[in-house]
């Protein structure tokens, strides 16, 4: 191992008592209680290294973490062991020697980049070392000119500010929001802000430097930390390793950047995490706005992006949920005076409605389905389709709102002008990646093919249920079979979408791995892409079947259609399927976000930390001295979970959005609980990162990437699929087409039976008749259906009717005219309001003036110096002027001028 003063398990004057004597004590019998003793005559270095935020020397501050399990190699011999014990050497460990020397080796070459290293497994953790990582000055400098850092300069200039009636309505929104702001200095208004320019060694002149300890935020020491583990390799493998492949291979458990202290207990240091989690990750705190340049100070940029958008998200959906109530209490307020339902809640109209299921399924009376009805009417009313309207402007507004926000934030971040440069990690062939390519295929065709077959199985599942409860000789169970079956279908599928999704995640993850990806980024899009295909397709398939599918193939009476020539498919309910419908979207989205969402999210973390906790214990025998010691900050933070990435945070809100949008005309009270949802969200997800989590390494990014063009594409199906859903899962085009075509008075009086197609009893299939045709007390000769079918009496009696083909061309044309107005409507939000705000671009051009000027000065103030050195040059090499040299001056007349005053001229 190679050890200098860069690298050394302790500092010497620390390691005569506190390492290398005590091991020498436990080794020899001594009782833990006089190593104690030595211990506590000599001064505690925890407290001078801040508990392991520094190094032992107390000045150089750890900026990485690497832990790893360690075992007694095959050559070495306990410090302070006798060499004639008479017991048996220890097992050769060829696996763990083998990781020493990768360790060995690859810390070698960190420190021939530079870096400064630390060791200490003398912990409280059983088996687990540590090495800590410094950063020096001119590492820190190097890399940030390779990565392009921009820092910000001594110059500082005026933001130009709104003036006249904008300023005073700023002035006053200013004060009224005062109480709901964040307490954190860099949520405050700026007026002054510094000029920032890619850090380089040649100019550090540029940049104020007057106190390097925190000229470098731990965020941006860490990454570049992390950069460099990137590259250096270790070679003594069969193949080149990096930081990656060494965890992977378990040369290394865990690396990680530390937290900066504690956020609670009795006197904590104050730093940023106790901040944050006081301001930021308290559920006190909820009604107020989140500090969003502190989390970007903390957690870097990517993360500050996630959070910028999950709170305009939240923010966008206030005016959504208020349109969302208005409508659903107008349905309310007009459920009394829905002529349709009051028909079919007339039990004087005595309609007979034909039997739900064979044989065991008897007659029924249309009033039985009065509640049904008059609860569609909540939901299936003419706002309905305003609001549709509403929410496809709203979401082409909010990504809007988005872009300008991203583009405040890039700008107040100096993301401006910043590209990431990725290098290919492998290079293969299209013939090296055909297999993988055509495995992610099938597998996705497979996994999609199980999702539809599970839907198939709960079809299954609903229509023999219903059939049973048919036969069950309790009226109230008869009476209710519709809610019974839909809620408890709804109910399995919700917990196969939950399973399902774990699932799906993990084998998404498999996929990608096996593609190989050229870079990072490509491999992140794809996972992202492959999750999200089957995680819709999971989540939105029984929803899809109910809004589109269901009661569209059943058949009629007599000639019904069959699954597996048994079980005969479901009808919709009398008032349509738009209620069940709106049951199904209100279960599977309350239920993905209280149990996925929210209790997993809180549960998991919580009992892998209890998991980690009780192994650890398990594992390390009981030490009073290690009991008495404080743990150190990177053993603290080893006990945290580690970070997977924000994939499962964007899925869940995308998911959302999409519940949101998709199908909001069946279920407009989604944007409200999308929005309680999200409040309790930020919060929980703001303590699992501060207090949960480990540090994740800082990222930066200029937008949320792929995920701007997934809900781009959400908001485009949105508009489709509530057409269509408009169109022909609700009422509102058959109500419009008979209050225009065929009422005779011009009201809804009517409708209800003007919907309902007759049969004939006698014209069911032999075996399909109801086994007890006489339960309603009376013989029925006609019953009715939903259907627009000519009578038994007509001439092509049961064929499709005029009627239906006027209401289909009525749907088809409104599917068209209102996707075509939708779309144009949104489009034309999206001409109308700029991507970048007028006063960013202002901004941002007024800064590049600024840096011209700035070098333009420095490149003037050079050449002035260069100038007044080639004067003083010339002045020495100039002979005096007196009266003994006259042609010496420049001003004498005799003989011609020197030809070195020409080339000063031309200087």
């Amino acid at each position: 191992m190679r050890v200098n003063e860069k690298y050394s398990t302790l500092p010497a004057e620390d390691r005569s008592v506190h390492i290398i004597n005590i091991c020498a004590i436990e080794d020899i019998g001594y009782l833990p209680s006089e190593g104690t003793l030595l211990n506590s005559l000599s001064v505690d270095p925890d407290a001078e290294c801040k508990y392991g935020l520094y190094f032992r020397d107390g000045r150089r501050k750890v900026d990485y973490i690497l832990v790893y399990h360690h075992k007694r190699s095959s050559g070495s011999r306990t410090l302070g062991a006798p060499l004639d014990t008479g017991l048996a050497e220890p097992p050769i460990d060829y696996h763990e020697d083998d990781k020493r020397f990768r360790r060995e080796e690859y810390e070698g070459n960190l420190l021939e980049a530079g870096l400064e290293l630390e060791r200490d497994e003398d912990t409280k953790i059983h088996g687990v070392g540590f090495v800590k990582i410094h950063a020096p000055w001119n590492v820190l400098c190097r890399e940030a000119e390779f990565l392009k850092l921009k820092m910000p300069t001594k110059k500082m200039y005026h933001i130009n500010e709104t003036r006249g009636l904008l300023k005073k309505i700023n002035s006053v929104l200013q004060k009224i929001t005062d109480p709901i702001q964040p307490k954190v200095a860099e949520h405050r208004p700026q007026t002054m802000k510094r000029l920032s320019y890619p850090f380089s060694r040649e100019k550090q002149h540029l940049f104020d430097l007057s106190d390097k300890d925190s000229f470098f935020d731990s965020k941006t020491r860490s990454t570049i930390v992390y950069e460099i583990l990137k590259r250096t390799t270790c070679t003594k493998a069969k193949y080149s390793m990096g930081i990656t492949s060494l965890l992977a291979n378990g040369v290394y458990a865990a690396a990680y950047p530390l937290h900066d202290g504690d956020y609670e207990g009795e006197n904590v240091e104050f730093n940023d995490r106790k901040l944050l989690y006081e301001e930021w990750a308290c559920y006190g705190v909820f009604y107020k706005y989140q500090p969003i340049d502190l989390v970007r100070k903390y957690f870097g940029e990517k993360i500050g992006l996630y959070f910028a958008w999950l709170g305009v998200y939240t923010q966008m959906l206030i005016p959504a949920s208020i349109v969302g109530i208005i409508v659903f209490l107008y349905g309310c307020a007009t459920v009394d005076e829905n002529i349709p339902s009051m028909e079919m809640c007339d039990q004087r109209q005595n309609i007979t409605m034909c039997p739900l299921c064979d044989k065991t399924c008897s007659y029924w009376k249309m009033s039985s389905a009065c509640a049904t009805a008059r609860a569609s009417h909540l939901f299936d009313n003419p706002a309905t389709v305003f609001f549709s309207v509403f929410m496809a402007l709203w979401a082409a507004t909010f990504m809007e709102h988005w872009k300008r926000k991203q583009m405040r934030l890039n700008y107040r971040w100096d993301l401006t002008g910043f590209e990431e440069e990725e290098t290919d990690k492998v290079k293969l062939t299209w013939r090296d990646r055909f297999p993988a390519y055509l495995t992610n295929l099938v597998s996705i065709i497979f996994m999609i093919a199980v999702t539809f077959a599970i839907v198939l199985g709960v079809i299954i599942y609903r229509i023999s249920m219903a059939a049973a409860l048919a036969m069950n000789s309790s009226p109230s169970v008869r009476s209710n079979i519709r809610v019974t079956v839909t809620a408890t279908a709804v109910i399995i599928n919700l917990v196969v979408i939950i399973l399902l999704d774990e699932v799906y995640g993990c084998i998404a993850r498999w996929l990608t791995k096996i593609e190989v990806p050229k870079t990072e980024k490509s491999f992140e899009e794809r996972l992202i892409f492959k999750a999200f295909l089957l995680k819709f397709v999971n989540s939105y398939t029984p929803i899809f079947y109910v809004a589109f599918f269901k009661g569209r193939f059943v058949g009629r009476p007599g000639d019904y259609v069959y699954i597996f020539r048994s079980f005969r498919m479901e009808e919709c309910a009398p008032g349509g399927c738009l209620m069940e419908l709106c049951i199904q979207l209100s279960i599977i989205m309350l239920g993905k976000q209280l149990i996925q969402n929210n209790l997993f999210e809180i549960g998991i973390p919580k009992m892998k930390k209890l998991i980690r906790y009780l192994k650890l214990k398990r594992q390390s025998p009981p030490d009073h001295e290690e009991c008495v010691k404080r743990k150190q900050r990177y053993e603290v933070d080893y006990n945290l979970e580690p970070f997977a990435g924000l994939t499962p945070e964007y899925m869940e809100m995308i998911i959302q959005f999409g519940f949101v949008t998709l199908f909001v005309a069946s279920f407009p009270l989604a944007p409200l609980f999308a929005l309680l949802n999200n409040i309790i969200e930020i919060r929980l997800d703001a303590k699992k990162f501060v207090t949960e989590l480990r540090r994740p390494v800082a990222v930066r990014a200029k937008d949320i990437g792929i995920w701007y063009n997934i809900l781009r594409g959400i908001g485009k199906l949105a508009v489709i699929i509530n057409a269509f859903v408009i169109s022909f899962t609700s009422d509102f085009i058959p109500r419009l087409v008979y209050l225009y075509m065929y009422s005779k008075n011009g009201t809804m009086h009517g409708f209800v039976n003007h919907t309902l197609s007759s049969f004939n009893v006698s014209d069911f299939q032999n075996g399909t008749a109801p086994n007890d045709p006489l339960d309603l007390g009376y013989e029925v000769q006609i019953c009715r259906y939903k259907d627009y079918r000519e009578p038994p009496w007509s001439e092509n009696k049961y064929d499709i009717s005029k009627d239906f083909w006027a209401v289909l061309a009525a749907r088809l044309a409104f599917v068209i005219v209102f996707q075509n107005l939708v779309m144009f409507m949104s489009d034309f939000v999206d001409w109308v309001i700029p991507d970048i705000p007028k006063d960013i671009s202002q901004q941002i051009h007024k800064e590049k003036v600024l840096m011209v000027e700035l070098f333009m000065r420095e490149e003037q103030d050079k050449q002035q110096l260069l100038e007044t050195w080639m004067e003083k040059e010339r002045q020495k090499d100039e002979p005096p002027c007196n009266h003994h040299n006259p042609k010496a001056c420049p001003d004498s007349l005799s003989g011609p001028a020197p030809s070195h005053a020409y080339h000063g001229g031309i200087l």
